[in-house]
């Protein structure tokens, strides 16, 4: 009984596990027999690099786009990645172990509050101080920047948190023995040491910022124009999706499914990254 019972549960998790990777898959199908033939026929160059975005004109230029999903993904970059380091830093090599444990949790709700939340936060309180002090219409890149910056915080920070405590302690009793002080340790030791599981959680947090729509749609301003600022408003190539696809039709439908090929190549080459850099902890265990 107990026996099959076993073979019962294995069978079981077997099937979950082909039936999402299946999922998965019909997913990718679809997703590029809808976008691959409008890029064949239009052409990468016309699609990628044009700047002229006018479905009813029959021009699919998706490059303001690209301009504007990078921009925010590099800003969210700036706000997120020394915060996640430092805070991982700061909870695995000063906090006391009982602290941490209260405190990483705490950090990693985050990644539990919906997104809109986040970008009803930016649309009352950080967009009306963008605009006050900095000027610009408030709902720019700056905002989306620091809203990602802070929802991409979980992820680099656990991932970092784990590297840096899968570091050998003998690693640091022997920069210690050689008269290194703590800080010295952790500069030139700990941290080349967990670089690699550190670039993994930036990686993924990459992927997050740019897959991101909700949030971003409601504080980047959405406007199809190359930005030129980071007070200047923009749009991204989730927002242009989500915005556009409710009334689509045609070659206007055809061209947000090759958009969304173009971000499925970016995520899909952001996580064959990660997971190859995530390998390498192996390494230092």
């Amino acid at each position: 009984m107990k026996r099959f019972s076993e073979k019962g549960v294995r069978r079981i998790l077997t099937a979950t596990a082909f039936s999402a990777i299946a999922a998965l898959t019909l997913i990718v199908i679809f997703i590029l027999m809808e976008g691959l033939p409008f890029i064949f026929r239009a052409g990468l160059n016309n699609f990628l690099f044009s700047s002229e975005w006018d479905p009813q004109s029959q021009k699919f230029g998706i490059l303001p786009m690209v301009a504007g999903s990078l921009w925010v993904t590099l800003g969210a970059v700036i706000v997120g990645v020394p915060l996640g380091i430092s805070g991982a830093i700061f909870l695995s090599e000063f906090v006391p172990r009982w602290l941490m444990r209260i405190i990483k949790p705490t950090i990693e709700l985050l990644a539990g509050i919906p997104s809109v939340v986040y970008g009803f936060i930016g649309v009352m309180v950080l967009a009306p101080l963008i605009r006050n002090h900095l000027g610009g219409p408030g709902l720019s890149i700056l905002a989306a920047s620091i809203i990602l910056g802070i929802m991409i915080l979980p992820t680099i920070l656990s991932i970092s948190i784990d590297s840096i405590k899968a570091v050998p302690n003998s690693f640091r009793e022997g920069a210690l023995a050689l008269g290194a002080t703590h800080w010295q340790t952790i500069h030139m030791v700990t941290l080349p040491a967990a670089k690699s599981g550190i670039v993994a959680g930036i990686i993924l947090g990459l992927g997050r910022a740019i897959g991101e729509t909700m949030a971003v749609i409601m504080v980047v301003g959405n406007a199809v124009k190359i930005p030129g600022s980071p007070l200047d408003s923009a749009r991204t190539l989730t927002a242009n999706i989500a915005l556009e696809m409710g009334y689509a039709t045609g070659m206007h439908r055809q061209s947000l499914f090759a958009t969304g090929v173009i971000l499925l190549v970016i995520i899909m080459v952001l996580n064959y990254i990660a997971i190859m850099a995530m390998r390498n902890i192996g390494r230092i265990k």
